[in-house]
């Protein structure tokens, strides 16, 4: 990445090599974009950085309790490693259409949500993904907080809180250490699944474990929705992770990566889940992590390695979600400031917010996390399935990939303040899955006649898309001829790519 030329120097010892290497090495890796456009000149990486990324990312303890639901909730195994990855595949694929978004915009996955919704719309699917940030920050401290907390033996409340922070330290370094933190915990988190599944087979016969063929379709579904939900709510923020990628990059390289990385961590996390979860039987229940490390046979070196993963892993997934909730927070802002770029003062501001959001539920909800993480996730999913389809259909189809990045920003431009189509579509969206929508708080009344089978997330991406479409194709005067992007130093003037 070039100096900036705000870069810092010592006063000190100005003719210090030393001094100078140093100062460079840190200003290459703290972040200095936060939602404005990467130039091609700072663009890095390979399509490959997205498959380590998204495989640390899932090998990870949320995702394990993730597929043990469905088996706490009545799936036999057999069925719900199947359901979860039908899940994972589907859920996954428009992840990662979201991904390859990212090389060709340059631009942080929700600021793309302007040219849909408008540059000051956009605020309404953005204030949700802020929750679902907050949500999973929360969700991830606590089981974190659990390992930090046996492994300083500080308890679950300090374990949380140091958790916290560390995250928040590596959310506002940015872009670089998160993609190393992906990559280590790939490797590490990796070769922990492989010892934890040889020793809960070791204790249980795999046959076993899914000897019970018994089928029933609405837990089928339920596993389906569950690990469809998991990848789904990665698509406002996946594209910040491959934004950095040089333009050139192919979009099926980081579409195909994306998918490889996220859909076999996942799904190896979330098989492992349901397998310990089956052999566990009750004791697996509010007792997650410990049953977890339980199975490393009980020697202190391999308990405090484990706990060591286990906080490794979740790290990597709440560094992903403290960063999100910080962009999507300065894109909600900056839609009605009108500005682009961030100080460090304000980067820090934003991200402690997101912070201590973030703990405060986790510590509010520690007592009674694994029955509401299954309904935040159903909950998640009612949202997020319909901005997922209006983007896609927006992004592949209608605008075919042309966007003007500058209006992006101005709400008297292009796309203007409030775009009704994409806000109506979304609004009937959500309203459409509600029928099927299944759960502790509310069950609509086609979800009896289907078994008890909640099938809203696919109401939630098929309706707005057909919708979205019959509204909106034959709109096109706002779709430039081109793909239209924001000056690029060191010239300043502006430069237009050819489309698709």
């Amino acid at each position: 990445m070039p100096d900036s030329p705000d870069s810092l120097h010592s006063p000190d010892s100005p003719d210090s090599p030393d001094s100078l290497d140093s100062l460079d090495s840190l200003d290459s890796l703290v972040e200095k974009r936060s939602i404005d456009v990467v130039p091609d000149t700072e663009r890095h990486g390979t399509a490959f950085s997205q498959f380590t990324l998204w495989l640390g990312a899932n090998l990870q303890i949320t995702a394990v309790v993730t597929g043990a639901l469905a088996v706490v909730f009545g799936a036999a195994a057999f069925w719900a490693i199947i359901a979860l990855l039908i899940g994972n595949l589907l859920g996954g694929a428009v992840m990662a259409l979201h991904s390859a978004q990212g090389p060709r915009l340059g631009l942080p996955q929700m600021i793309s949500s302007r040219a849909q919704f408008g540059v000051r719309g956009a605020i309404v699917p953005l204030l949700l993904v802020i929750v679902m940030y907050v949500g999973f920050f929360a969700s991830g401290s606590v089981l974190a907080g659990q390992a930090v907390g046996e492994l300083t033996h500080l308890g679950d409340t300090t374990g949380i809180v140091l958790f916290a922070l560390v995250t928040a330290v590596a959310a506002a370094v940015g872009y670089r250490l998160i993609h190393t933190l992906g990559r280590i915990a790939g490797v590490v988190c990796a070769l922990a699944f492989v010892y934890l599944g040889i020793r809960l087979l070791d204790r249980t016969d795999l046959a076993t474990l899914l000897h019970d063929r018994t089928f029933d379709f609405p837990l089928f579904l339920l596993a389906v929705s569950l690990s469809a939900s998991w990848q789904l709510a990665f698509g406002p923020y996946v594209a910040d992770y491959s934004r950095y990628l040089p333009r050139a990059t192919s979009a099926k390289a980081t579409f195909s990566w994306t998918l490889t990385g996220t859909v076999l961590g996942s799904q190896w996390s979330m098989t492992f889940g349901a397998l310990a979860a089956t052999a566990a039987g009750h004791a697996f229940v509010g007792h997650e992590v410990s049953y977890i490390v339980g199975l490393g046979g009980g020697a202190a070196l391999i308990t405090s390695l484990l706990y060591f993963v286990i906080a490794l892993g979740k790290l990597t997934i709440n560094v992903l979600n403290t960063y999100g909730g910080f962009m999507s927070m300065v894109t909600s802002v900056s839609g009605f400031r009108g500005r682009a770029t961030l100080s460090p003062r304000g980067r820090a501001a934003y991200i402690a917010g997101i912070m201590v959001a973030g703990t405060a539920v986790a510590l509010l909800g520690k007592d009674s996390f694994l029955s509401s993480f299954k309904d935040f996730l159903l909950f998640l999913l009612t949202f997020f399935t319909p901005w997922s389809a209006i983007n896609l259909v927006d992004y592949y189809a209608i605008a075919k990939e042309r966007y003007d990045i500058p209006a992006l920003s101005d709400p008297n431009g292009r796309y203007g303040a409030w775009r009704w189509k994409a806000l109506t579509t979304y609004a009937l969206g959500v309203l459409a899955q509600l029928p099927f929508l299944s759960t502790a708080f509310y069950t609509g009344p086609f979800v009896a006649p289907l078994g008890g089978a909640d099938i809203s997330w696919l109401i939630g991406l098929a309706v707005p898309a057909a919708v979205y479409w019959l509204l909106a194709h034959r709109d096109t005067a706002h779709v430039p001829d081109r793909m239209i992007v924001t000056p690029d130093p060191p010239s300043g003037r502006p430069y237009v790519t050819e489309s698709g």
